[in-house]
């Protein structure tokens, strides 16, 4: 008879639900969450951007498009063919569509490229396109 009560003893300890698993799970989601998450976005290149006495820093830019002195366009740290331009810049624009694009371009930068690229943002569907220039002050 001893045994029968060790033995209902036991189960009943086992009855409580047991939290691990659930605490790996939440573990998980937290560095997943953690490593998809994009901090700040980057074009991938420095160029030498033209001085301006108005220039302003735009908080809710989450598309920067640089265009270099030779004519190459960078998107998240690569180059990017004109012709490619749209579908990627549609592509990041629905991640964040409260975004805007700055476009930063390079002060020997061909002036047909810069209105090429910003016509590619036009045509993927966003409207609010800044010029990134330096401050006086900076």
């Amino acid at each position: 008879m001893q045994k029968s009560k060790d033995f209902l003893i036991d189960s009943e300890d086992e009855n409580g639900i047991d939290m691990t698993p659930m605490l790996d799970i939440v573990f998980i989601m937290l560095i997943f969450f953690i490593v998809t998450t994009s901090f700040v976005r980057e074009s991938g290149i420095e160029v030498n951007k033209p001085q301006a006495a108005t220039a302003k820093v735009d908080k809710r830019a989450n598309i920067i498009i640089s265009i270099n002195k030779h004519g190459e366009i960078w998107i998240d740290k690569r180059p990017i063919d004109i012709r490619a331009l749209r579908a990627t810049i549609e592509k990041l624009h629905a991640d964040t569509p409260e975004g805007s694009v700055v476009i930063d371009a390079d002060t020997k930068a061909y002036t047909g490229i810069l209105v090429s690229v910003m016509d590619q943002v036009k045509l993927a569907g966003i409207e609010k396109i800044s010029i990134g220039a330096q401050s006086d002050s900076e």
